[in-house]
């Protein structure tokens, strides 16, 4: 057989023109040293299959079609997703047309004697055509000599995402269609119908994304051996934001609303304040290790989500840092106070051993010093830096000690209580408005 091959290419060369014959014509060629489709044998005689249609003339017109079975799988991990396709192609052989307008289906297996075009993939990481039972691949010969080759493939193709915005991310992925060795002086691409010429994408139904819209292209290909004719199918994915709600962002600010109880707790219920500090830190902690590792090779990213739950960390972690400089507040109120209760105590003492005399000229002793006390850190706190006898640098560190007093004296908190006060309006509204700016600019910028 494989002789026979040999033998009909070799006078397909040799031979300056070649001889087509119709149904119920003679071929000048006998069957015996030619090729040919079975029960076409007077038509394929001197037929040969290496040669384009239009071989040295015209670019040979190849209209496609494709209709998509499914989209199984899109991975943000690997920035690919997975379809099935039936790729339809048409184009004209002017040497297979015959008498008549019928049209014939052959067997798969024939499309080994006939020239076919040499479209790929691009950017396809695996594809395989299915075989079961048999090679899934469709021949159809028209009377006209046009030939319908349709292929089911399923294929793995890139898709570049911009996971920024993620999980209200809307991403743009594209199925491109080229000529491998054929240039646009030799084959040209088109869409059977434009955009009809798509088919079964718009009543997909994926798990986490639903098709927004999609559109062909006619494009070409510049590479370094020429310009390849290319078509283009770009759809876009939105993805399904409700299962990250639910799963996602609810819990987290449910996190943010159980810190806040601690601000109804009295600051001398130590354990209470802080177990429930500690505790939602270290759930919120857990969300955010969960929520990256179903991404975790894309840990490059980041996410509207881990902007979110970033936020509502921030806020628990300073609900816990609120308690933190409440208690340490309270506590060194107490220890002032300390000292100033002390000599009462050791008075009431005194007063039960010594008579009324002694009352009297400790009572005044203690005053006459708190008085000079006082009357010491009044002038330290508004020393007179315009004195005339103060020499310059003296004037600089009076200045200069009474801008600190003020400035310590805004930061020093007189009454703690007053914190899980402030804390439980300013929390509440500080978190309300960081989520309005948030969701406005991811859902419309």
């Amino acid at each position: 057989m494989f002789g026979r091959y040999f033998c009909f290419f070799s006078l397909c060369l040799l031979l300056p023109t070649q001889r087509r014959c119709s149904l119920g014509h003679v071929s000048s060629l006998h069957g015996s040293d030619t090729t040919s489709l079975p029960g076409f044998e007077n038509l394929t005689m001197g037929y040969n299959k290496y040669l384009r249609p239009y071989f040295g003339g015209e670019p040979v017109q190849i209209a496609m079609s494709l209709d998509i079975a499914s989209i199984s799988s899109i991975s943000e991990s690997d920035m690919d997703y997975t379809a099935t396709i039936y790729l339809r192609q048409r184009w004209t052989d002017p040497r297979l047309v015959f008498h008549g307008n019928k049209s014939f289906t052959l067997d798969a297996r024939l499309v080994e004697l006939l020239w076919v075009p040499d479209t790929y993939i691009v950017e396809s990481k695996r594809s395989f055509l299915h075989d079961v039972t048999v090679g899934n691949r469709l021949i159809r010969l028209f009377s006209n000599g046009t030939i319908l080759y349709a292929l089911r493939i399923t294929t793995t193709v890139a898709c570049n995402m911009d996971l920024s915005k993620y999980p209200m991310d809307t991403q743009t992925c594209r199925l491109q269609l080229e000529s491998w060795g054929y240039d646009e002086n030799d084959v040209v691409f088109t869409w059977l119908r434009g955009n009809d010429s798509v088919h079964g994408i718009e009543k997909l139904r994926l798990s986490q994304y639903t098709v927004e819209r999609y559109y062909t292209l006619v494009s070409k290909s510049q590479q370094e051996t020429g310009s390849y004719p290319r078509l283009i199918l770009q759809f876009e994915l939105r993805r399904n934001v409700l299962y990250f709600i639910l799963e996602t962002y609810v819990p987290s600010t449910l996190l943010v609303m159980l810190s806040w109880v601690s601000f109804w707790i009295t600051l001398d219920s130590v354990p209470a304040r802080t177990c429930i500090g500690v505790t939602t830190v270290l759930s919120m902690t857990t969300l955010m290790i969960g929520s990256r590792s179903s991404l975790s090779k894309t840990n490059c990213f980041i996410k509207a989500i881990d902007v979110y739950l970033g936020i509502c960390f921030s806020f628990i972690f300073g609900a816990l840092v609120e308690y933190a400089v409440a208690h340490y507040s309270s506590s060194q109120k107490c220890a002032a106070k300390a000292p100033q209760e002390g000599p009462a105590n050791e008075l009431t003492k005194e007063m039960e051993e010594v008579n009324i005399t002694n009352i009297l000229n400790s009572s005044i002793t203690s005053y006459k010093r708190k008085i000079s006390f006082t009357s010491i850190e009044i002038s330290s706190d508004n020393v007179n830096c315009s004195d005339l006898t103060m020499k310059t640098h003296e004037k600089i560190k009076c200045v200069l000690r009474n801008k600190m007093h003020r400035i310590i004296g805004y930061f020093t908190i007189q009454n703690p209580s007053n914190v899980d006060h402030y804390s439980k309006l300013l929390f509440p509204l500080f978190f309300m408005l960081v989520n309005v700016f948030y969701w406005a600019y991811y859902l419309y910028f």
